[in-house]
């Protein structure tokens, strides 16, 4: 599998990583979870993104693939109080909620610490901003980030103490293009694309598509892609991922799932080879004629 430089840091990651807020959330089986980790890991990915916020996901982390902690690039988000007798977004927080990451992991540090999705107003606590450089100082995490969207990104950005972004890129979400992803380069910020395929929302009908999915929904039937027509579902999804990697600064894209045999698929999906710049451009052109105000990046 194709590796890129994770930005300024030491990190070579794998183009295409695991995001597990899925197998948190539902509560997928330990052995399920072993099964599908251990297949991405052999697939070739390296990179596994989580979140103190996402239910049992770090305990099924630590359970199943603890034990090859040195194979991989483990991150993590903070900031949200969830099951810590704290208040959100303090200092305290992010010590508690890392302390209780790492054993939940069984690990003793992680390669990346990323507040989860707070405001600009936010950041501009400097205490707070602190206590995660603070982690870094001390050894408990290699690299600190952001993770969010939109003009809470370019005020991550522009603080110039974050090495990453974790943002919104995609055939549905291209804000991040024009707006954001610029200025993190020039920061020379690793960037990792969330929510790279778009959720496969044009794969669902009007009664199926989950409503967090929705507006990604409404935005393919107007944005109505030649290549989403295609009988083959797989093909639009390689174009889609595709799409995702092709963008300048982007540097790894974070896929969930919740079936073992899902790595295999997604490896073949890049077999295709860099997308073809006029098909980038072709998705770009499309974007920019139909695109509304309204379509900011997803968190």
């Amino acid at each position: 599998m194709e590796t890129r430089r994770l930005g300024k840091t030491e990190m070579i990651v794998s183009v295409i990583g695991f995001g597990a807020s899925e197998i948190g959330y539902q509560n997928v089986a330990p052995r399920t979870v072993e099964k599908l980790l251990n297949a991405a890991l052999d697939a070739g990915l390296n990179v596994i993104d989580t979140a103190a916020c996402y239910d049992v996901s770090e305990e099924l982390i630590g359970k199943t693939v603890g034990h090859r902690r040195l194979e991989y690039y483990l991150f993590t988000k903070c900031g949200h109080a969830k099951g810590l007798n704290a208040a959100e977004w303090t200092p305290g927080i992010v010590e508690l909620s890392l302390a209780r990451s790492l054993k939940r992991m069984r690990a003793d540090y992680v390669d990346l610490l990323q507040f989860h999705s707070c405001d600009a107003d936010t950041l501009r606590n400097e205490e707070l901003v602190a206590a995660l450089v603070r982690m870094r100082e001390k050894g408990l995490t290699r690299a600190i980030g952001y993770s969010g969207d939109g003009g809470d990104a370019l005020a991550a950005i522009e603080l110039g103490v974050f090495d990453t972004l974790q943002i919104s890129v995609n055939i549905a979400d291209q804000e991040a293009l024009d707006r954001v992803l610029p200025a993190a380069a020039a920061r020379g910020m690793g960037v990792i694309a969330k929510r790279p395929i778009a959720n496969a929302a044009w794969l669902k009908t009007r009664w199926s598509v989950p409503e967090y999915e929705k507006p990604y929904w409404r935005r393919l039937r107007k944005l109505d892609y030649p290549f989403l027509r295609k009988k083959a579902a797989g093909d639009a999804v390689s174009a889609a991922l595709r799409f995702t990697l092709a963008a300048s600064g982007v540097h790894t894209a974070i896929i969930g799932t919740t079936r073992p045999s899902r790595w295999a698929e997604n490896a073949k999906l890049l077999d295709a080879g860099p997308l073809r710049a006029a098909e980038f451009e072709m998705i770009r052109a499309r974007w920019r004629e139909v695109a509304e105000p309204g379509w900011i990046g997803m968190r």
